[in-house]
Formats: C-alpha cells, structure tokens, sequence
C-alpha cells in the first residue's frame, strides 16, 4: 500500500468504529427505554431506530475488520480494496438514509430549556451520530477511490518509465 492509504485508512476505520460504538450504545438506551416504558413517538420512529442498530453494528463489525486487516499489512480477503469500497458504497447508503429518515421522523428539535440528559437530546445525538458516520463513510470512500486512482496513475508511469529504459 502507498503511504496515503497507511497513513490515513487505519485512522478514518478507527473514527467509523468508535462512532458506531457510540451510535450503538445511544441506540440500545432507547430501545431498552422504548420496551421497558412501553412508549414510542411512532411505528417509524421505533424501526428507524433499530436501523441504526443494524448500521452501527455492520459498522462496527467490519470497521474493526478493516482496521485490524491495515494493522496486519493486508493479508486478509476482506482487505482488498475492491470489497473495502463496495463495502464503503453500501455504508454510505445505510448511514444517509437512515440520517435522512430519522430527521423528519425524530422528537424534538429545540431543546433548549430541557435538561441535559433528555429524550429530545438524545434524538438529535442519533441524528448527529448518523450523519457523522455518513460523512466518515463519504470521506474513507473518496479516499480509497483516491488511492486507487493514484495508484493506477503511478503503475502506468512506472510501465513507461521502464519502456523508455
């Protein structure tokens, strides 16, 4: 791998994890919340939220499997760039929609005036998260189609350097 993929990959797997730890964990508090109260806003509102169960687990899962395939050195099937990227792809769209979703579904809004720890804090946290682990997907996607590119370009230089010689 050239230096911009070991450098910054294992870095934005690590953020994707860590943000889909926290997306999992806020995630699970309102559900258990939801069932032990027996009370949800809507229908839509307890599926989305267990979409963003379903991404922040996917996330977790196979961002720690990229990231420990970087640390390794790249031995791993899991660890081609091909399936890294549709794996990207697939996140991408997972994250957007349910960010996207959940804003117009979610409670609250302005929660000024509440306590810090409230249901309506915590529906904006599950949207930001979202969005962050949209963004950080977008970002590491970009980065490796980059990398790719770059790589290619230098392969074919290198091809007609060695010709020239």
């Amino acid at each position: 791998m050239s230096s911009l993929a070991t450098q910054y990959h294992p870095f934005l797997f690590l953020l994707l994890m860590l943000c889909a730890l926290a997306e999992l964990g806020l995630g699970v508090y309102l559900v258990v919340a939801g069932y032990e109260h027996e009370y949800w806003p809507s229908g839509r509102y307890k599926a989305l939220l267990i979409l963003f169960l379903f991404d922040a687990a996917w996330t977790v899962l196979f961002s720690s499997a990229y990231l420990l395939w970087c640390v390794e050195g790249g031995r791993r099937f899991l660890a081609d760039v091909a399936s890294s990227v549709v794996w990207l792809v697939i996140t991408t769209v997972l994250w957007g929609a349910a960010a996207g979703l959940w804003h117009n579904t979610r409670t609250g809004g302005d929660c000024s005036g509440l306590p810090a720890i409230s249901e309506c804090r915590q529906t904006l946290t599950v949207e930001g998260l979202g969005w962050a682990q949209f963004s950080l997907s977008a970002l590491t996607m970009l980065s490796t189609l980059a990398w790719m590119q770059q790589s290619r370009l230098k392969r074919k230089l290198d091809a007609r350097l060695g010709a020239m010689v």
